[in-house]
């Protein structure tokens, strides 16, 4: 069983990053899977403390109440988060975000006077769970598809925060597979965007999706590796953002 805080396993993580082995595009991090809130505005945090294409970054994905998506980001496009997202949103690069915890359980994000977002974290039997077993999971094990393919079924059912799936195609095309090594839920959060108050965090109307990827309807924060093919080895069909959790 998971004993360590979320601030704790950030700390180490950032001290010591680990990428998976491999031949693949490949990053390792934490982040906030999804958030949605009652407004229907939906907030992700990415913040890849090793990449394998590049340096390490940080990314802050917003969708507004009508279903736009801005992807932001520290590093170059091709670098970060719209190599793989950057179909069908706006991407916009910043010079930082900083992600600040106030204290084991409590972290806020801001880019500059743009945004603050703070977010309280909190386990449960299912999150417990959830970390005892990828903790018990060989590391080649998380590199075949077909257990991949499993998981998510699995994590759908013990989560609660509707469809998740660890292995599908993103937006831009190349195919995306993670590893959530640590798994924590969103007790609260508050967000303030471009002068806008968000709400409190509630699940959407539907469930939304980024390519083949669905996200989830209650906040969850992770602490991971992930793994995505080359875009020029990908299939090349463009999957756009959709609200419908399922590609278009």
């Amino acid at each position: 069983m998971n004993t360590h805080t979320p601030r704790e396993v950030v700390t180490e993580a950032r001290a010591h990053p680990r990428l998976a082995d491999g031949d693949d595009e490949r990053f390792a991090g934490y982040g906030v899977m999804g958030l949605p809130f009652a407004s229907s505005h939906y907030l992700a945090l990415r913040d890849m403390v090793a990449s394998s294409i590049g340096p390490a970054y940080r990314s802050v994905w917003h969708r507004d109440p009508h279903g736009l998506w801005t992807l932001y980001t520290t590093t170059e496009p091709d670098q970060s988060c719209p190599r793989y997202f950057g179909a069908g949103a706006t991407t916009r690069r910043v010079p930082s975000i900083n992600v600040g915890w106030a204290d084991d359980q409590t972290f806020e994000v801001t880019m500059g006077d743009t945004l603050r977002w703070t977010v309280e974290l909190a386990s449960s039997p299912a999150t417990r769970l959830m970390t005892t077993l990828s903790g018990a999971t060989p590391t080649a094990a998380w590199r075949s598809r077909t257990m991949l393919h499993a998981v998510g079924p699995m994590a759908t059912l013990m989560l609660r925060a509707g469809r998740i799936r660890m292995c599908a195609r993103t937006p831009n095309g190349p195919q995306f597979r993670g590893t959530p090594l640590y798994v924590w839920r969103v007790a609260d959060s508050r967000a303030w965007l471009d002068g806008e108050t968000f709400g409190s965090p509630a699940p959407l109307d539907e469930q939304i999706s980024i390519g083949d990827i669905p996200l989830p309807q209650r906040g969850l924060f992770f602490v991971g590796r992930s793994a995505f093919d080359a875009p020029d080895a990908a299939n090349d069909t463009t999957h756009a953002f959709t609200d419908t959790g399922v590609q278009t």
